[in-house]
């Protein structure tokens, strides 16, 4: 085992040392190794990221570590040494003692980790009581400590609640409290903020940082996410397709990566405030997961028509009734979409930001009618979308498609994709099936796929390339504008990089009109023209993307703009420690009055609320 020098130059023992740790998984008889020779320390306090897009094998290191892995069809080789003890060489019934009292894990789905059928105050405490000699009346009282600390309000009030009643970011508060019941020496985070809107982010992050001045503890961060290393880890591990390619001191990483894949990582990652010299939006860096490197896509010619918009909305209004009682009363109404309107061009980018609950999503889903709004007008092309019949909706869709967040959860697994991308095209009878194969063939190539792909199933995709499946699917019916739902999201760096080129592309070619939804401020930057931010079902800021990102005006613009990680190592040791406060219900009185909102403008073009 080696040692390390801490901050004030002592030598020290690691918690964790890692040595040519190599996991196999049994593929058809052999054992095919997905992580390779990888090694590396994390000492007592330090925090160490290990980066990679999906693939590279670091979710499978943190659970070899964890010994999670199915002892049957996979095999961990090296040494693990936790504590002084190696993990490797301990049966079963002794690991289970070294979970949760040594080292424990947060996941990045809190639901799937939390169960639904017992409030988080017993599984906090269920964690208390298989670990430690204690009364029931203590554990709960250490429970509602835990709650406090990693501030959850009322947390006294809120033991004996349900997971569902929790948004995702006390979920995973909960699941934070949960890994630190036992005190572990070494906390291992996988993926703990991908799944969250960015100021919830920024306060999990504050509140790993601060819980580690506290307590000391180690931390061992998986993420694909360099914004997020730059904020929290003290060094860093670069894992390239199974391999260690990059182990260095954080800022060695960041401002001398050596490796042309780190280098290539770095570069594809979209930084806050660098667009401000360009008036229009910007591809990103290509980088290529064969080789590594990275390219630079050749700018085009903008070709923004402001004649007349293609989308008008005006004052959309989208509400849910809250039945109450046994005969259904309305008790409340969800607010969801209030008094929304914009207009969007030929070939312009309009970009719908906020949190999960804002309303952009209802939004969109309110202009394509796949939800009926509830009061207010929507126009393409001039034609009013809201009393449109049947019939007429058919035909509208032609000009409006959607793209949404999970490509999986949108293709028929039991369809092959070029039947998927037919289907609209032949369903509202524009063509033959010979015209459908050859329309197939050309829309597989304009998104950077094979023709012959056409014949494959979406389980044999990346999930890159089923968004560009999505994409060309809802190219089929050559519409006018595209309504794209949080539809990069969910995509590694660099295939976020090219299914945005790929969109900015055919924007240009196609001049096509984009309603971007999103909470990644970053991307929404790099890609829009005009910027929308939502605040409980309202717009509470529009204008160009150089006017609302260069001088915000509201308090809730400039709180989603300071919560955006930065990749940069210098400011790792800021904290933001914004209020554990989300955000607010946007659940109203039946008989609840909406004042009417006054916009102040700003520039030309640029609107707050006042």
């Amino acid at each position: 085992m080696s040692v390390q020098e801490n901050s004030l130059g002592q030598t020290v023992d690691p918690v964790l040392s890692v040595q040519k740790l190599t996991t196999s998984f049994m593929v058809d008889g052999k054992w095919k190794p997905v992580v390779r020779d990888i090694s590396f320390d994390v000492a007592p306090g330090e925090t160490v990221a290990i980066v990679g897009e999906s693939g590279s094998g670091k979710s499978v290191t943190s659970l070899s570590i964890m010994r999670l892995l199915p002892p049957d069809t996979s095999r961990i080789e090296g040494r693990i040494v936790l504590n002084g003890r190696n993990l490797t060489d301990l049966p079963e019934d002794k690991m289970r003692q070294v979970r949760g009292n040594d080292v424990a894990m947060i996941f990045q789905e809190p639901m799937t980790s939390l169960n639904p059928l017992f409030t988080i105050g017993d599984q906090i405490s269920e964690a208390l009581l298989c670990h430690n000699a204690m009364s029931f009346a203590d554990a709960r009282a250490e429970t509602i400590r835990l709650l406090e600390k990693v501030r959850i309000p009322s947390a006294a009030s809120r033991f004996d609640e349900y997971p569902h009643r929790f948004s995702g970011g006390m979920r995973q508060r909960v699941m934070i409290a949960m890994a630190l019941a036992s005190r572990p020496k070494l906390l291992i985070a996988d993926e703990p903020t991908t799944a969250l809107d960015v100021t919830i982010q920024g306060q999990i992050l504050d509140l790993i940082k601060m819980l580690q001045d506290e307590q000391g503890t180690s931390v061992l961060f998986i993420t694909h996410d360099m914004g997020v290393v730059a904020e929290v880890a003290d060094r860093t591990v670069v894992m390239f397709r199974g391999d260690q390619v990059e182990t260095g001191a954080t800022a060695d990483i960041f401002h001398r990566g050596k490796h042309h894949y780190t280098r290539a990582l770095l570069s594809a990652v979209p930084v806050l405030g660098s667009m401000e010299q360009y008036d229009r939006p910007l591809r990103f860096p290509i980088v290529n997961t064969s080789t590594g490197e990275c390219t630079l896509p050749v700018e085009k010619p903008d070709t923004v028509v402001r004649d007349r918009p293609v989308l008008q909305v005006k004052n959309l209004v989208k509400r849910f009734d809250i039945p109450t009682g046994l005969f259904g009363r309305v008790g409340g109404r969800v607010h969801a979409v209030e008094n929304v309107s914009f207009d969007l061009f030929a070939g312009e980018t309009l970009s719908l930001v906020g949190e999960s609950g804002c309303g952009k999503s209802t939004t969109g889903r309110a202009i394509m009618r796949l939800i009926e709004p509830t009061s207010g007008a929507v126009k393409i092309d001039g034609k009013d979308v809201i009393g449109m019949d049947k019939h007429e909706m058919r035909q509208m869709r032609k000009s409006v498609q959607m793209i949404f967040q999970d490509p999986f959860a949108s293709l028929n697994p039991r369809m092959t994709v070029g039947q998927a991308i037919a289907e609209p095209y032949l369903e509202h009878r524009m063509g033959t099936a010979k015209q459908g194969r050859e329309l197939v063939a050309d829309l597989l190539s304009k998104v950077g796929l094979s023709p012959d792909m056409a014949s494959r199933y979406p389980h044999e995709f990346s999930g890159g390339q089923r968004q560009r499946i999505c994409i060309a699917r809802a190219l089929a019916l050559e519409p006018k504008v595209i309504v794209a739902d949080e539809s990069v999201s969910a995509l590694d760096v660099s295939v976020k990089a090219q299914v945005i080129n790929l969109m900015l592309d055919l924007q240009q070619s196609l001049n096509l009109a984009f309603l971007f939804i999103s909470h990644d401020m970053a991307v929404v930057e790099r890609v829009s023209h005009r910027v929308a931010v939502m605040y409980l079902g309202e717009i509470v800021e529009i204008g160009p993307r150089a006017a609302v990102f260069g001088n915000p005006q509201h308090d809730y613009t400039k709180r989603l703009l300071a919560a955006v990680p930065i990749p940069d190592p210098d400011r790792r040791h800021e904290k933001r420690m914004s209020a554990a406060d989300e955000l607010k219900s946007p659940i109203r009185a039946p008989d609840y009055q909406v004042p009417l909102r006054q916009f102040r403008e700003v520039s030309g073009g640029h609107l707050v609320a006042v």
